[in-house]
């Protein structure tokens, strides 16, 4: 059965981590660049992360993140750089165009913040199965309300993605062109809007039979097939992890 979530299992340390463990590493990412208050930690978390991602070859996968935070840093850098606040000290100017330094540093820690997100996220989900993770969840005492939106948030996009993609290859066998210029692009896009809202609509009504037929509102305590439990390279990442938000810590206080 074909896969309707972002997660690859590629078999390796990565995918072996227990959830919360990688769940953590996502906190933790994020949150040390800004407790320590220094663009550098943005700079070392997200070398980590890019060593991480390409140590369990999981980088392709990430790259279209890293285009599309590259084209957020680049409106970011525009707007910030033209029209910062506390701009002063200018740099250049194209024309009529001035970017100054304070806004320019100020685009790029914005930058870094949310390439260090996008980077981090995108090891958590990649690495991660969902329904492992909710599992978990459940079993820490989750509700299994919770855990179904959670599910469906992790689903949500390969599922619109594989009924675009049905959709195109049934209208293109009845004629529709969908290749070539931009204007012949947008024109075959429009008729896709109906058939992928009213497919994910279905598929919704659909789920939630499935579920009222397998017990979803029953009020029995949930038993687990699998048990899993924390191995010692979970408990050897989570105190380099902890040490990590330590030295943040440490370095706003004293550094």
């Amino acid at each position: 059965m074909k896969s309707i979530s972002l997660y690859v299992d590629k078999e390796t340390y990565l995918t072996s981590l227990h959830p919360f463990t990688k769940l953590f590493f996502t906190a933790a990412a994020v949150a040390a660049p800004l407790i320590a208050g220094k663009m550098s930690g943005f700079f070392l978390m997200i070398g980590i992360s890019l060593i991480l991602l390409i140590s369990g070859g999981l980088l392709r996968k990430a790259l279209p993140l890293v285009v599309f935070s590259g084209m957020i840093m680049i409106t970011v850098f525009l707007i910030q750089g033209l029209f910062y606040k506390d701009n002063e000290t200018l740099l250049w100017g194209l024309g009529k165009l001035m970017f100054y330094r304070e806004g320019l540093l100020y685009a790029l820690r914005l930058g870094l913040n949310i390439l260090n997100m996008l980077l981090s996220f995108a090891l958590f989900v990649l690495s991660t199965d969902p329904f492992v993770l909710v599992d978990e969840l459940e079993r820490a005492g989750l509700p299994k309300k919770a855990g179904y939106i959670i599910i469906s948030v992790f689903q949500i996009i390969p599922q619109m993605t594989a009924a675009k993609t049905t959709i195109m290859d049934a209208q293109r066998s009845r004629g529709l062109e969908t290749e070539g210029r931009l204007v012949t692009r947008a024109k075959a896009f429009i008729p896709l809007i109906s058939p992928v809202v009213t497919s994910a609509l279905i598929n919704t009504r659909e789920r939630a039979a499935s579920l009222e037929i397998r017990g979803f509102e029953a009020k029995a305590r949930k038993t687990f097939l699998i048990e899993r439990s924390v191995k010692q390279p979970d408990r050897l990442a989570i105190v380099i992890l902890i040490l990590l938000l330590a030295a943040a810590v440490l370095w706003r206080i004293f550094g």
